[in-house]
């Protein structure tokens, strides 16, 4: 198992853990199914009121899509199938609040995680990036979590920078993506905390604001994720020449702004 489940059920708070810190809590093909089966299986548990999703290790919250999972696509560029498309809560119709706690890097896929969290508490070692287009591949949806999240010109800088430029925590913080900052070593505590207080509220309430909330947007998401597979299936290079961008990346510190 790729997942760590631990629930207070005196509080009504589950933590959720990305357990694969040796390969930065990247997320894999069983990964996936995982967290689809968890978040799916915590629509049930009424013992939990609240969920803070994390990653272990310190390294990294996630850095997305494992680069040895195998994803087989379609011959046609108007299918595509996309790993990560259902494992964030909202997408298994989870109302349940959800919180992120990061600490080190965030990165690609992880940002499907983040965009269906309701806020995210990161420690001072917490880094936001998106390296798709350094590797000729294409920042769909994405791109229209962080929309949703950051002003436009915040994420498209993210997005077109790449590799080369690492947002900070404090850049974060200052843009809307990170609501509370903390210490390092703190952000989980932090989030736990919070969970604990909008656990102790009576959860009819709590879960139809989260539901008003996510509705105001969605309109927005969904149109994006509509023209995010054509996009993908035109804009990314051959998996060949990803794969030979990824190998040659230069091994240059990435500016924190």
């Amino acid at each position: 198992m790729s997942l760590r489940l631990d629930t207070d059920k005196e509080s009504g708070v589950a933590v959720l853990t990305l357990d694969r810190p040796e390969r930065l809590n990247a997320i894999d093909l069983a990964t996936a199914t995982e967290l689809t089966s968890a978040w799916r299986a915590l629509r049930f548990d009424d013992t939990v009121r609240a969920v803070v999703l994390t990653g272990a290790g310190g390294r990294a919250f996630s850095t997305g899509l494992d680069r040895d999972a195998v994803v087989p696509q379609p011959s046609s560029p108007y299918s595509q199938d996309d790993p990560l498309i259902a494992i964030g809560p909202k997408s298994n119709d989870l109302w349940k609040p959800v919180i992120a706690a990061v600490a080190g890097m965030a990165c690609g896929g992880a940002f499907y995680l983040l965009g269906e969290c309701d806020f995210v508490i990161a420690d001072e070692t917490a880094a936001f990036f998106d390296p798709h287009t350094s590797y000729g591949m294409v920042s769909a949806y994405e791109s229209v979590l962080m929309a949703q999240r950051m002003p436009y010109g915040e994420v498209a800088r993210m997005v077109l920078m790449g590799n080369a430029e690492r947002v900070s925590v404090r850049r974060a913080y200052e843009v809307g993506l990170v609501s509370e900052v903390t210490a390092a070593g703190e952000a989980l505590d932090a989030a736990v905390r919070c969970a604990a207080v909008v656990a102790g509220y009576p959860t009819e309430g709590v879960q139809g604001s989260v539901r008003a909330l996510w509705a105001a947007k969605e309109a927005g998401r969904e149109r994006g994720f509509a023209q995010a597979p054509h996009l993908i299936s035109l804009g990314n290079l051959p998996g060949e020449r990803q794969a030979e961008l990824f190998a040659g990346r230069p091994r240059t510190t990435p500016r924190i702004r």
